[in-house]
């Protein structure tokens, strides 16, 4: 399955929200954030793209959508299990895990090509720290 074939690049509609959350479901709207390697990282796409509704038909087939890709939409803040109250948690428990690990810089200092930085809700919280981070994060769609 291509992304060319089942995406388009216009903007998502409807966006209520400033900021993006980077780890969001498959759904109809939702922007293709990246495709998670054979290694685990995932490879961010650029410029930005629009899943549409045959895109989500085709990833639910196999292996849940969000083990293979990463995918944002605005940030619901507190309408989100993650929301602190004031803030995402998931990045700050992601600086965290890898920090304890001392898990190396997958960038080496030179940030991806990210169609979403400047809306991004855990850029906005810490800066190039969560790009640091991002590429190894992924979604948990449990509920």
């Amino acid at each position: 399955m291509g992304p060319s074939r089942s995406v388009s690049s216009e903007r998502p509609q409807g966006q209520g929200s400033d900021r993006l959350c980077p780890s969001a479901r498959c759904e109809e709207g939702a922007i293709l954030l990246g495709i998670v390697g054979k290694d685990g990282v995932v490879g961010y796409v650029s410029p930005l793209i629009t899943v549409d509704q045959d895109f989500v038909r085709q990833a639910h087939k196999g292996r849940a959508p969000e083990k293979r890709f990463r995918f944002s939409q605005p940030c619901i803040e507190g309408g989100c299990r993650q929301w602190t109250g004031s803030r995402c948690g998931v990045i700050d428990r992601a600086l965290q895990a890898t920090e304890e690990a001392d898990t190396p810089d997958v960038w080496d200092g030179v940030l991806p090509k990210c169609s979403i930085r400047s809306r991004c809700r855990w850029f906005a919280q810490v800066g190039r720290r969560a790009c640091t981070v991002c590429p190894l994060v992924m979604t948990d769609v449990e509920p």
